[in-house]
């Protein structure tokens, strides 16, 4: 996989978490930690995520 294709799957990933916590009703803490690892990734491959959060 590359690089490219690497940044792209982190990004499909982050929206899709998100995309479920606004659907998400009550507290889910395996939720709210798999966006903290993704937006460590995006953070690690320079990724501005700002644009992306509800």
């Amino acid at each position: 996989m590359t690089l490219e294709e690497q940044r792209q799957a982190v990004i499909i990933t982050y929206v899709n978490l998100m995309r479920i916590k606004a659907h998400e009703k009550g507290e889910n803490k395996e939720l709210e930690y798999q966006i903290r690892v993704a937006k460590v990734m995006l953070q690690n491959f320079g990724i501005d995520y700002s644009e992306l959060e509800l």
